[in-house]
């Protein structure tokens, strides 16, 4: 399980491919792209003084500067290339929190390099020009570049991080171990980083918290290869030696890339040249317990064609989804572009920027009222943000339950035939016929005016009618409060698309606010008005289905008193329509059974026939009040004046004042554009980089490619 990646590829280790490869990403990091995706690397992390610089210095042939219990403060990439010609160059990225002019005069920095051994000072240069001389506790989140070409070097690309420091000392504050911390939890956090964790064997293992860090950011240890540095500390043949070697053998810990062993310069060696120190590490483990492991995961020869193939294999990988990632990238500045519009000083700009957003809202806004959703503001109609834009689907449905719950509920009492027993918890009450016709009956009595006996005041129509439509003011003012709720829901998520969020404030607060008041006003203003008929004066209708109601009603009514009249006369215990009787009884008396009921109180007759009328013009009225509402009410106190709230026309008519109050650019729409335009300038190039990479070379590229999630 040394994880040796065996997959065959068409992109050759230290091939001019692999360099352009390597080249491409490289160009990319030092573009700054990393700032907004994330990029494939090899990250070297460990704890303090875990041999970290050792490794370095191994893979590079470089001598890196160090001083003894300190950490280098700032990440350093190491780039690496194969040539004819030794060309050393160092360089600075600035950190992105610096500001322009010393960004400028970082980026300016320049020593001259006559060869590899100049590195070293030429780094201290740096450091210098970084302002890391002058406050030995500060960290720094620029990044040293050192580019290392030769016909020796591997193609391959470091980043180096600070070491991890456990808790503050003499030499490091809190701060400090907090921004380590963070530095390099940001490096590791990033998905396409594989995580080269170095830990010495000189130190208990359980008190190295790298590996600890390296499982918190790939629990599935698929992206990291451990690195043991100081195996020649270790007593041969001891516990703690045979500890270090299962380690090696991915046993303890198990990483998908496995483990390898590096033995470094110690104090007593550190003159030593690179040759004399890579020899002493070929005898080091050509003897004792590390001869048990294979030679491939044994030394730096093993170890820099490895990093190079994992690297590689990486960036390969990788490539498709760092592709979507920074086309997704640019479509996001380019909406946020779009959304704050064009910078406007003047008022002609901020005059046209106001016209812009309020053409769009106003077509946007039509369109939903017109039930026409083709636009790509719609959306998924299955979702609540996507019905939330359809205005006209959310009002018809509400206007559907509306009509739904008066007729299910609109009324005070629900009268029930007499056959039938009342439920005390329902709602609407219900009541009895029977019962109700004696209420009526009494209410007659003491509204009785010039009317004859068996007829009834029309007056006492109305009296009935208004209790029972006693609740429509509350059901249908509730129905209104949810309109207007989805109809201001509505107008934020369409000036939400159509602005940016300070423009969208200012209209909101400037204009579509005093509009919706307006309106509302309006709407309850109609609201009453419409109610109002029906609330006090005189029943008045001229629909013909008033008379229909009554008849049907009658009809019922009489059937249903010729059935207990039957019932009765027959002796049945029930009555049933198909029932045949098959003894002898007098016509005479059937006659005078069916008729005797209207004979015997007249009053009553005349309260059940008010009833009957009160009924009839409950339904007709309650269709009419509905569809009043939904016309005169809400269709023209709020659906056709929507687009005209902030149209062109409103925008034209606006004061200067008004306008460089709603228009003008803020600071933070400032800001938010230039990070955009800056973020798209660095993502652009870096696709058209990564568009020609994929295609290279006839499609080496693109084959190896599709060896997806191969590392």
């Amino acid at each position: 399980m040394n994880g040796v990646n065996d997959l065959p590829q068409k992109i050759l280790l230290q091939s001019e491919d692999h360099a352009k490869l390597l080249n491409v990403i490289d160009s990319l990091r030092s573009a700054g792209i990393g700032r907004y995706v994330h990029l494939p690397q090899l990250i070297v992390c460990g704890d303090q003084s875990s041999g970290k610089s050792s490794v370095l210095e191994a893979v590079s042939g470089i001598r890196f500067p160090t001083k003894e219990n300190l950490c280098t403060r700032f990440a350093t990439e190491l780039v690496l290339r194969r040539g004819n010609e030794e060309k050393p160059k160092v360089e600075i990225i600035p950190g992105s929190e610096r500001p322009d002019d010393e960004k400028q005069k970082l980026k300016a920095f320049s020593a001259p390099i006559a060869d590899v051994a100049d590195v070293p000072n030429v780094i201290e240069a740096a450091k210098t020009a970084m302002g890391l001389d002058k406050d030995a506790r500060s960290i720094s989140d620029d990044i040293l570049r050192v580019e290392i070409c030769g016909p020796h070097q591997s193609h391959l690309t470091l980043v180096d991080l600070p070491g991890v420091v456990h808790s503050e000392t003499r030499q490091h504050s809190a701060s400090d171990v907090a921004m380590i911390s963070s530095l390099v939890n940001s490096y590791m956090k990033n998905r396409r980083s594989i995580i080269l964790a170095v830990v010495s064997a000189k130190n208990d293992l359980a008190n190295q918290i790298i590996t600890k860090l390296a499982r918190n950011h790939d629990p599935k240890g698929l992206r990291t290869l451990g690195i043991i540095t100081k195996p020649d500390t270790l007593h041969r043949g001891s516990e703690n030696e045979k500890s270090f070697v299962d380690l090696a053998s991915n046993e303890d810990i198990v990483f998908r890339l496995g483990w390898h062993v590096l033995r470094n310069r110690d104090y007593q060696t550190r003159d030593s040249t690179a040759e004399e120190r890579d020899e002493k590490e070929k005898e080091f483990f050509s003897e004792g317990a590390w001869t048990s492991l294979p030679p491939s995961i044994l030394g730096i020869g093993a170890l820099k064609p490895r990093l190079s193939a994992i690297l590689r294999d990486q960036i390969i990988s990788e490539l498709p989804d760092l592709r979507k990632d920074v086309e997704e990238g640019i479509k996001t500045c380019e909406r946020t572009l779009e959304r704050l519009g064009p910078s406007r000083s003047t008022v002609n700009e901020q005059w046209l920027h106001l016209i812009r957003i309020s053409q769009l809202f106003t077509s946007l806004v039509q369109a939903s009222i017109d039930g026409v959703y083709s636009d790509d503001f719609f959306g998924d109609a299955s979702s609540e943000t996507g019905y939330s834009h359809r205005l006209r689907a959310v009002v018809s449905n509400i206007l559907g339950e509306l009509a739904s719950d008066m007729r299910k509920k609109g009324h005070k009492r629900t009268i029930l035939d007499d056959d039938s027993t009342p439920d005390d918890s329902a709602f609407p009450q219900q009541i009895r016929r029977d019962e109700f016709t004696s209420e009526v009956h009494a209410l007659m009595k003491r509204s009785k005016g010039r009317e004859l006996p068996g007829t009834f005041n029309p007056l006492i129509i109305g009296d009935l009618f208004y209790e029972q439509a006693s609740q429509w003011e509350q059901i249908i003012l509730g129905y209104a409060e949810r309109i207007l709720d989805a109809t201001q829901q509505f107008l934020k998520l369409t000036l939400a698309y159509c602005a940016d969020d300070t423009t969208q404030q200012a209209v909101q607060m400037e204009i579509i606010a005093p509009a919706m008041e307006s309106c509302t006003d309006t709407l309850k203003k109609k609201i009453l008005e419409i109610l109002q008929p029906h609330k006090k004066g005189h029943p008045i209708t001229y629909n013909h289905y008033f008379i229909d109601n009554v008849q049907k009603i009658r009809e019922k009514r009489n059937k249903r008193d010729t059935e207990t009249c039957l019932r009765d006369f027959f002796a049945l215990g029930n009555f049933d329509g198909n029932r045949r009787i098959g003894k002898d009884f007098s016509l005479n008396n059937l006659l005078a059974a069916l008729f005797r009921q209207t004979e015997q109180d007249m009053d009553r007759y005349a309260a059940s026939e008010a009833i009957c009328y009160m009924e009839a013009y409950y339904k007709v009225a309650m269709k009419t009040v509905v569809d009043n509402f939904a016309v005169l009410a809400i269709e023209q106190c709020i659906l056709k004046k929507l687009p005209l709230i902030f149209n062109p026309e409103v925008v034209t008519n606006l004061d200067d004042k008004t306008l460089e109050a709603i228009a003008a650019e803020t600071t933070e729409s400032k800001v938010e554009r230039s990070h955009a335009l800056e973020k798209l300038k660095f993502l652009s190039p870096a696709l058209q980089n990564l568009k020609r990479l994929a295609f290279r070379r006839g499609g080496h590229y693109s084959d190896v490619i599709r060896v997806k999630g191969s590392i």
